[in-house]
């Protein structure tokens, strides 16, 4: 009798240990907010996503910290955007220590080409703004998913299904804003911000983006570029005005009232807002920055 209950016990002590082990969420470190919230969508409650550049912060200027190296070296899986976006990524997985898996969330996404930033057209650089079209989205979610069934199997059915679930919303998302758009005429779809990073949205909606600061956060705009822009606004009676989360205001406000026009709100994107503002999440941030610009070109 002893022997069994010692058996027993032995039996349910390992079994808590399972159960322990496998209610241990897999750390998984995703490069900026909006790919974080990605994500969490397909790992679901398999997985504990933590991100590197933060809610209303700019990758663009990120600098890690020892915090960040700490997050890369816990992770069993680092999700990047690709196409350039984090040029610092390569630094901060080697001083980590890194050795897992690194998952490029744009792979199979048709890269943007543009004129060099220096304003002459000396050569192109990729836009790595993708995720502005949620069809493109729809590639890094097949992606992620891939590379959490490759690190879990025993979840792959959590995976895929929620993969599916949200591909489902992604693409009922992307016939709202066309249903939104479709009501102007292309001479009126002409749109102001800070920088360059709608050219993935305006590409597949039909969407003219201007900006004075090209790209990059990082970009000064030049004064003949400003003074063009200035003109244009006048000349087209553009109205659609917009400052951005994570940009400074100065120069957009500056244009603004160079232009003689009001600004007309705030756009997020390359970053969500905090919990309790407007963006919380990705398919939020895409609404919400298509109702202000809704909006906007009503007044064009």
């Amino acid at each position: 009798m002893r022997r069994y209950l010692f058996g027993m016990v032995a039996v349910l002590a390992l079994g808590w240990q399972g159960l322990a082990f496998g209610a241990e969420k897999i750390p998984v470190v995703a490069s900026f907010s909006i790919l974080g919230d990605i994500v969490s969508n397909v790992g679901g409650e398999r997985i504990a996503v933590s991100t590197l550049v933060g809610p209303d912060q700019d990758a663009h200027v990120f600098e890690p910290r020892p915090a960040d190296v700490a997050k890369v070296s816990r992770a069993k899986l680092v999700v990047i955007n690709g196409l350039g976006f984090e040029g610092w990524m390569a630094r901060l997985a080697k001083s980590s220590g890194y050795k897992g898996p690194l998952v490029v969330a744009s792979t199979g996404v048709k890269p943007r080409q543009m004129a060099s930033e220096d304003g002459h057209g000396h050569g192109e650089q990729i836009d790595p703004h993708a995720w502005q079209d949620p069809t493109n989205v729809i590639e890094y979610v097949k992606n992620i998913t891939e590379a959490l069934v490759r690190l879990d199997p025993a979840g792959e059915a959590e995976y895929r299904n929620n993969a599916m679930k949200y591909t489902v919303q992604l693409q009922a998302l992307d016939a709202w804003v066309r249903a939104q758009y479709a009501r102007f005429p292309a001479e009126k779809r002409r749109i102001i911000t800070s920088h360059d990073a709608f050219g993935y949205h305006g590409a597949h909606y039909g969407i003219e983006f201007l900006a004075p600061q090209g790209m990059s956060t990082e970009s000064e705009a030049s004064a003949k570029d400003v003074a063009r822009l200035v003109q244009q606004i006048r000349r087209e009676k553009i109205k659609a005005v917009f400052m951005e989360n994570m940009s400074n205001p100065k120069l957009i406000q500056q244009l603004s009232k160079d232009a003689g026009v009001t600004l007309a709100g705030e756009l997020y994107p390359d970053a969500l807002s905090k919990e309790n503002g407007p963006a919380k999440t990705y398919l939020i941030l895409i609404r919400h920055n298509v109702e202000e610009i809704v909006a906007a070109l009503g007044r064009n």
